[in-house]
């Protein structure tokens, strides 16, 4: 195994003084993504809650029909407005985010006992007015209940007549289970940051030795082709499980940026969640660096190498963006496919529940045996002389 030490020892060096690949593998690859992640979260949550908090403000049209309501709803911290000459275009515009419209005959139904309308005029398309036109929803319809239990007072019988049934909502998930759906990217980017890590050397091993023809004198050297091929495949690796873990820690180091405690949200992001999301992901990033090998022995340049892997990048994204579109519980027989078993114990790790023994081992062995094949099969194709011709 000296001479498989010796080919990793030189790759690493090689692809250290390499100061692109150093970049794009341990730097761009593994801080991009938790930084702009971070950034982007800490913004939405702030907006969501600064809209939250601040006080309403509600054109209303027809005040005058329905000075109770309006009274009430001021006693409720909503800021009355004049109603803008034009409704519609002002909502469109965005200089109001909803406006009130209160019909002539409010009254007279109002009086008469009967369902009284309002008109609500907002664009759903605008995110800024889903949390406000929420809580003005949620006022008119506490008011309306307010007035039915009034009525049903006046005429001798108890409001709860109207209430026979009463659901008392228990959320028995975990402060850290709650933001499992922030968390739902994670194993995309860890999955992503895996592949991209090692990609640039497995090109620079395999194809871009064959262009600067410096593949021949290493393929007649006295270490054999499974040495040779070990050894870059160690490098490519190690380069890779590097720049998964510095993904890992920048996420971790970044997290407590981010006020979950104001949503009600916690994410432990300590070392036990590394370590093991990190365990679970070694037999799957040594399947990537030997699958990458493969295919950068078959193009004949760097660039056509570079081709082939970024095409070949979707196939690792699928499961990742398919969980993250439709989440799904995970099953026993999950955990025996590999890159979806990943997938979903990630998932769970990072939402702090306990994954048993035997999915996590399941996981780990059918896919240490799928690298295992494909490292016999960069083996062999180590063995075809053509792999030293270059173009």
């Amino acid at each position: 195994m000296s001479a498989a030490r010796t080919v990793f020892w030189k790759e690493v060096i090689e692809n250290l003084r390499d100061r692109k690949t150093v970049f794009n593998a341990l730097v761009l690859g593994p801080l991009l993504g938790p930084v702009v992640f971070i950034m982007m979260m800490k913004f939405m949550i702030s907006l969501q809650i600064t809209s939250a908090e601040k006080p309403l403000e509600l054109p209303v049209i027809g005040a005058e029909h329905a000075p109770n309501l309006v009274d009430w709803l001021r006693g409720q911290g909503v800021s009355v407005k004049d109603p803008p000459s034009d409704a519609e275009a002002a909502v469109r515009g965005g200089d109001a985010m909803m406006v009130l419209l209160i019909p002539a005959d409010f009254a007279t139904h109002w009086r008469r006992g009967e369902t009284a309308q309002l008109e609500l005029l907002f664009d759903s398309s605008d995110q800024k007015a889903r949390a406000p036109v929420a809580r003005i929803d949620g006022l008119l319809e506490a008011y309306g209940r307010q007035t039915t239990a009034l009525r049903i007072a006046a005429r001798g019988l108890h409001p709860a007549l109207l209430r026979p049934l009463v659901v008392a909502d228990r959320d028995i998930a975990s402060r850290q289970q709650r933001a499992g759906q922030l968390l739902s990217f994670l194993p995309y980017l860890l999955v992503i940051g895996a592949f991209l890590g090692g990609m640039y050397l497995a090109i620079d091993t395999t194809a871009g030795e064959r262009e600067r023809q410096s593949l021949e004198p290493l393929l007649a050297s006295p270490a054999t082709r499974a040495q040779i091929v070990l050894g870059k495949l160690g490098a490519t690796f190690g380069f890779a499980m590097t720049s998964m873990l510095l993904s890992l820690v920048a996420f971790a180091l970044a997290f407590p940026f981010i006020p979950l405690d104001r949503l009600g949200m916690n994410v432990d992001f300590g070392p036990g969640l590394i370590l093991r999301a990190a365990l679970l992901m070694v037999p799957l990033v040594m399947c990537f660096a030997a699958l990458q090998t493969i295919v950068a022995a078959y193009a004949k340049s760097y660039r056509e190498a570079q081709t082939y892997l970024s095409l070949l990048m979707l196939l690792p994204m699928l499961p990742s963006l398919v969980l993250m579109m439709n989440p799904m519980r995970g099953e026993l027989w999950m955990s025996a496919v590999p890159l979806l078993s990943q997938n979903v114990l990630v998932m769970e790790i990072a939402r702090g529940e306990t994954v048993e023994l035997l999915r996590f081992a399941l996981s780990f062995g059918s896919t240490l045996a799928l690298a295992v094949l494909l490292v016999m099969l960069a083996v062999r194709i180590y063995h075809r002389e053509q792999l030293a011709v270059s173009a």
